[in-house]
């Protein structure tokens, strides 16, 4: 049976608990941390920057799965590995170069992960087969927290687990104790959770309900 991660994202945290809030999750079994760079731009909504990664890196030892929903993501890149991300994700849809990017990442000792928006058909990542170790699928459209999963991400996730059978396959939107089972048996290995962690009474419970198929 293969692992399933799950990395709450924190967009939905209490940031002025915030140290409390992510050593919650590290207590409570989450595998990652899923840190949403929103740049107000590339999608219609703000978040947080590199100064709330490095804060977080100082108080939890989890991996960070960095979230980059920022135009021309190559800007940052090094400052985000430098406070403290150890997956760095960018979007397809955001990056003049993907080839440069990814290894950009890769240079920065860090994973390299690559984004879909909803609208985007997961066959336009096959040229860049071989360039990075994870697949994100947004299951809604990327900016605000809180949205319903889109059913026909089942369909991308399933296509994505076939054409690249040896790459993680991450699930970030609408992830509840519902929609978790579909999109594992779909074929992902990671699920990003807000709500569905954050908000819960016992975030140990709910995250070990995520992770049953």
């Amino acid at each position: 049976m293969r692992k399933i991660f799950v990395s709450p994202s924190i967009l939905s945290a209490d940031f002025a608990r915030l140290e409390k809030e992510c050593k919650s999750l590290e207590k409570s079994g989450a595998d990652w941390i899923h840190c949403d760079i929103m740049d107000g731009e590339f999608v219609p909504n703000m978040s947080f920057g590199m100064p709330i990664v490095k804060s977080i890196r100082k108080c939890v030892v989890l991996p960070l799965d960095v979230h980059l929903m920022i135009v021309n993501p190559d800007r940052y890149i090094v400052r985000f590995a430098e406070a403290g991300a150890n997956i760095i994700t960018f979007h397809l849809e955001a990056t003049q170069d993907v080839k440069k990017t990814a290894e950009l990442i890769r240079s920065c000792g860090k994973k390299v992960g690559i984004s879909v928006k909803p609208g985007t058909a997961v066959e336009e990542l096959i040229p860049y087969k071989g360039l990075f170790d994870m697949i994100l699928v947004m299951s809604v459209e990327p900016g605000f927290g809180g949205q319903s999963f889109i059913e026909s991400s089942l369909d991308k996730i399933k296509l994505a687990r076939k054409l690249f059978p040896d790459t993680l396959i991450e699930v970030d939107g609408g992830i509840n104790a519902q929609t978790a089972k579909s999109v594992i048996n779909a074929g992902a290995d990671v699920l990003v959770a807000g709500n569905a962690v954050m908000f819960a009474k016992n975030r140990k419970e709910a995250i070990d309900e995520l992770r049953k198929v």
